[in-house]
């Protein structure tokens, strides 16, 4: 069976280069390298005889992927015709696409591949830098790092930051989690004579002239944690420092029950907020509703119910298996057509059976709100009117019933008066939601709409030296007015 031989160049020079992989370049009559842009490689001009290199194929191709997998796919055809050499900078094993897809290959047995090692430019790169990775390290690909990725308490290394275009996706990746002006190092051949190390501020990362295919970039470890705190972990371990011992003896008494009014409370908060379009308002109230929930997860977490893990897992589950059209092979065009979907796959996930219909219309949802959602779930039964028009004449029936009854007797304690008027808001509920208006959502916004016109009028009046109530209808009408002029 045929070899391919895979040789690490190393980080650097010629110095760097173990004599095993130096004879074993000097002596092949069918040496690959996936790049001539390696010093080693210009040291040993003369020493060697390159069959070629695949630098064409990085200008032929628009996406990495396809680069490493043509290099392989001749790399195969060339070890058909007898054992080849391959070269790669640094360590084989070391962020090298092409290797890893020759070793998946070997396993189907047409080839054999050795791995004859070489320094990876993380030893000089640690050497440079001054650090010890058992501190903590990570080393991602400039190519494709996502700002999910990174622990920023940790030494970082972002290798394969060789232009400026990829500088610029890495500068822009990080300064959604760093600060602009953070410091962190470009580092260029590192080990080597040409080695350079250059420390900028985050946002200079693409203006550094040195970048090539030997440069990374070193992120070192975030030591204010104030930086960090716009990560949900670091949220979370301010709960449970919070819930824990010489915590805050107010969140480590809470418990499920007592903080369900807050939770509510923090709910409406938010509401008003987006009703307000006070996106600052929305950004507090997100947080104090984040809080009870992340507060709820850790009181779980305390007496070994449950953890946040399990919570976030069981949602995402849930929106992964509740959305095909976007994880799976079903389609969706419409947003009916998601509803439907979304129905259907409630019921094939097996939940235990309700009594009724309407038991899974939450009890503790406002009444005008639970109105609606109790008037949906009837009418996927069929137990709804066919058109508008019908619940139009139940709301003047019931505006009848309601009229004869504040006639027929006095309305103070009248209990009947009181069911006639919620026949009438059950009934305008139903118009609602026949033209697709959330009852509650439309009354909170009328909520806010009087109390601005009514602010004005007492503004006004305090303005003018009046007395609110001293004002006569009319000109407390004309200061309404004044109102709406300014919405």
């Amino acid at each position: 069976m045929n070899t391919i031989h895979i040789a690490g160049l190393g980080a650097g020079d010629i110095e760097q280069l173990p004599l095993g992989i130096y004879r074993l370049l000097q002596s092949s009559d069918r040496l690959y390298v996936r790049t001539m842009d390696h010093p080693v490689l210009e040291e040993m001009k003369g020493e060697m005889n390159i069959t070629g290199s695949f630098d064409d194929i990085y200008r032929k191709h628009h996406e990495f992927e396809k680069v490493y997998e043509e290099i392989a796919s001749l790399l195969m055809e060339e070890a058909k015709k007898g054992d080849v050499v391959y070269a790669v900078p640094g360590h084989p094993m070391v962020a090298e696409k092409t290797v890893q897809i020759l070793l998946d290959q070997a396993e189907q047995g047409t080839v054999e591949v050795r791995v004859a090692g070489g320094q990876s430019f993380l030893d000089a790169s640690f050497a440079a830098l001054k650090i010890d990775p058992i501190d903590g390290f990570q080393l991602a690909d400039a190519l494709t790092v996502r700002r999910g990725d990174l622990n920023f308490q940790q030494h970082i290394v972002l290798c394969q930051m060789y232009d400026r275009m990829v500088a610029s996706e890495v500068k822009l990746t990080l300064m959604e989690e760093l600060p602009f002006d953070y410091e962190v190092y470009i580092v260029t051949a590192a080990g080597s004579r040409h080695e350079k190390i250059v420390k900028v501020p985050l946002f200079e990362v693409d203006r550094a002239s040195s970048l090539s295919n030997l440069t990374s970039l070193y992120i070192p470890p975030v030591e204010d944690e104030k930086l960090l705190y716009h990560r949900f972990d670091a949220f979370r371990g301010i709960i449970a420092a919070l819930r824990g011992p010489g915590g805050c003896p107010w969140d480590q008494k809470q418990t499920f029950h007592s903080l369900k009014k807050y939770l509510i409370e923090e709910c409406y908060e938010l509401l008003d907020a987006i009703e307000s379009d006070d996106v600052d308002h929305m950004i507090e109230e997100m947080g104090d509703v984040l809080l009870q929930v992340v507060l709820q997860a850790q009181i779980g977490e305390d007496e070994g119910l449950f953890t946040i893990d399990e919570v976030i897992r069981t949602i995402s589950e849930k929106m992964i298996r509740r959305h095909p059209h976007v994880f799976g092979d079903r389609t969706a065009e419409t947003a009916e057509q998601v509803v439907a979907n979304w129905e259907e796959i409630k019921k094939q996930e097996g939940k235990a059976a309700k009594e009724s219909l309407l038991d899974s219309v939450p009890s503790a949802l406002p009444a005008l709100s639970k109105a609606f959602q109790l008037q949906k779930k009837a009418a996927k039964a069929g137990f709804d009117w066919e058109q508008a028009e019908d619940a139009w004449l139940k709301v003047k029936e019931e505006l009848l019933e309601f009229e004869e009854e504040l006639k027929s007797r006095p309305y103070e304690n009248n209990r009947d008066l009181l069911k006639e008027f919620g026949d009438l808001l059950f009934a305008l509920v139903n118009i609602s939601r026949f033209l697709k208006i959330e009852p509650e959502e439309a009354l909170a916004a009328t909520n806010q709409k009087f109390t601005f016109r009514f602010r004005h009028i007492e503004k006004r009046a305090n303005e003018n030296q009046e007395k609110l109530e001293e004002l006569t209808l009319e000109e407390m009408d004309r200061y309404w007015n004044e109102a709406k002029e300014l919405e």
